[in-house]
Formats: C-alpha cells, sequence, structure tokens
C-alpha cells in the first residue's frame, strides 16, 4: 500500500513539476545550414509553435555530416523539452549511410509527430540545350561521364534523389557535393553544374522566376499547386517508371523527456500544422502538410523504422557510405 502511495505522489509530483512547461524559449535544431529547405519549414513552423507555446522558438543550425550532427546535439541534450530537433529523410537514411552513427535513430528519440511531405523537382542551369525531360535524358546519354549533377552533401535529400535518378537512367554522372543547398543552388545558377533533384521548398521560387529549367517532378501524381509545378510532368510518365521520391520532416525531442512535456509538444504541433499562415506558406512551397495518423508519436515511430527498411537497401546498393 505504501509503495501503491508513494508512486501516486511520484507521479502527482512529476506531472505537477511539468504543469508549467514551458517556461523559457525553445530551441529547434536544424541539422543544416539556414536558408536551405528544412531551415525554412523549421522557421515557418516555430513561427507557428510560439503561437501556442506562448514562448519564443529559436532556430539553431548546426550543420554538418549530412546532419547527423546536428541529431546527435539533440539525442545527448538534457530531456526538458527546451531542445528539439527538426530532420527530414535523412533521420531514416542515416543509419545505412553512416558505418559509426552517434547515435540510435529508434532508441535515442521521443518522437513527436510527422510534419509534412515534400515532393521533389528535377532542374537543370537555363542554359542546358534540353527543354523537357525526353530531351535532358537524350543530353544526358550523350554527354556520359560529362555531366555534373549537384547535392547539398552526403545525406542530403538532393544526394538522396540523385542516386536514385541515376540508379534509374543506369547512367553515372559526375556528383559534386556541396556544403548546404545554398551553395550548390548558387553554382546551378551560375552554370557550374548542370542539374540538381532538390525539394521543391528550395526550387520553387527559382522555377517561378525562369532563372533554372524544370523537367518533372519526384512524385507519382502531379502537384495540383503552384502554378509553377502543377505543369510539371511526373518522372514516373516521363518513363522512368515507380520513380517516386518525397522528403518528410518530422519533431523529435531526446530521450527521456517527461511524457507531460511530449504531450504538449504534440498537442502543440498539431495546432500549429493547421495555422494558417504556415499552412499558406506550405502550399506556396508545393509541400503537403500531414493531417494522417502519423501526427502520433507512435504512428511517426512506426513510419521512420519502415522508411530505414525502405531506403537501406538502396543506399547499401550504391555503395555510398561514411566513416
Amino acid at each position: 500500500m505504501k509503495k501503491l502511495l508513494f508512486a501516486a505522489l511520484a507521479a502527482g509530483f512529476t506531472l505537477s513539476a511539468w504543469a508549467e512547461y514551458p517556461e523559457k524559449p525553445v530551441t529547434i535544431v536544424v541539422p543544416f545550414a539556414a536558408g536551405g529547405p528544412t531551415d525554412k519549414v523549421a522557421r515557418d513552423l516555430g513561427e507557428a509553435l510560439r503561437k501556442e507555446l506562448k514562448q519564443p522558438v529559436i532556430i539553431e543550425n548546426v550543420g554538418g555530416a549530412g546532419g547527423t550532427l546536428g541529431a546527435a546535439k539533440v539525442a545527448k541534450a538534457a530531456p526538458d523539452g527546451y531542445t528539439l530537433l527538426l530532420y527530414h529523410i535523412g533521420m531514416a537514411t542515416s543509419p545505412a549511410l553512416y558505418r559509426n552513427l552517434p547515435y540510435k535513430t529508434l532508441d535515442d528519440f521521443e518522437y513527436l509527430g510527422l510534419i509534412n511531405e515534400v515532393p521533389m523537382t528535377l532542374i537543370g542551369r537555363s542554359t542546358l540545350p534540353a527543354n523537357n525531360f525526353t530531351e535532358l535524358k537524350a543530353w544526358i546519354e550523350a554527354n556520359k561521364g560529362k555531366v555534373n549533377l549537384a547535392n547539398a552533401g552526403l545525406g542530403a535529400a538532393s544526394h538522396l534523389c540523385g542516386l536514385l535518378f541515376q540508379q534509374a537512367l543506369k547512367v553515372d554522372m559526375t556528383t559534386v557535393p556541396y556544403k548546404g543547398t545554398a551553395p550548390a543552388m548558387t553554382d546551378l545558377l551560375g552554370g557550374q553544374v548542370d542539374i540538381m533533384c532538390d525539394q521543391t521548398t528550395n526550387t520553387t521560387s527559382q522555377i517561378e522566376s525562369g532563372k533554372v529549367k524544370a523537367f518533372a517532378v519526384t512524385t507519382t501524381k502531379r502537384l495540383p499547386a503552384p502554378p509553377a509545378l502543377a505543369k510539371l510532368p511526373t518522372l514516373d510518365e516521363s518513363g522512368l517508371k515507380g520513380f517516386n521520391v518525397s522528403i518528410w520532416h518530422g519533431l523529435y525531442a531526446p530521450k527521456g523527456t517527461p511524457k507531460a512535456v511530449t504531450d504538449k509538444l504534440n498537442t502543440a504541433l498539431r495546432a500549429a500544422l493547421k495555422d494558417p499562415e504556415f499552412l499558406k506558406r506550405e502550399e506556396a512551397l508545393g509541400a503537403v502538410v500531414v493531417t494522417d495518423g502519423r501526427l502520433a508519436p507512435a504512428e511517426h515511430k512506426k513510419f521512420v523504422s519502415d522508411e530505414i527498411n525502405k531506403w537501406g537497401p538502396a543506399i547499401k546498393a550504391a555503395g555510398q557510405y561514411a566513416d
């Protein structure tokens, strides 16, 4: 009886100890450089979460090692709900890409919910002679060994998409990795590299302004909006049957964060994803905000586990690893 009473009192104390959470600013770590697509999602979400949490939400960029440095920082942070991680599909691909990953994806985090899914676009420098995917494919085949394919670094969304694109075409290209999306896009705009496959959150404005050529989207269905993306064919209908890559983003806390805190964060996340301004910004970038069961922590974790099983074989087949 005494043990039960003590447990009940302890539980009550724990709940009351976190009843006022958050009492200070909350930091969201973005494991990539500022200005990239994941950073854009984080800043928009941070503003929506600020309204719900009634505290400032600070975005901290901790780039390097394909996002794993930032993720490792959060895995080792105090489990108090004041340091969170916003990470994309790299959460699921890093276990296959890195032999010595400094954290365990499924064990070292509390899963808070999936945020969005972002289609990708195949784009090229404005001076490319090709004007559609058929012409691009012919140009790539005629220039084997000479085509430069940019990406934002090992494990980045653009790297993963480019990897599958080469496998689908059965053509090896000269891969040019950068330290972030922004420098990769800068060189594409300047004509130093030829093509890139990147998230709509990073490419839409460049496509709309005509600064790059857009050839296709990576989803199996055409995008309904915005207009610049809606007119693009899919790679699937363009001949690469079954090609389907979308980049998703999720929110995480360090393992051991009290349930009272993770429940508050999940509630705040669900409300933030309904924020009209957030929805407007996501739609303008071609991103689809999650509304299904993956908003629940358990379903979010199951989804990531399934993604690990999906991407692992493809990455290992390509033989691309980092220490």
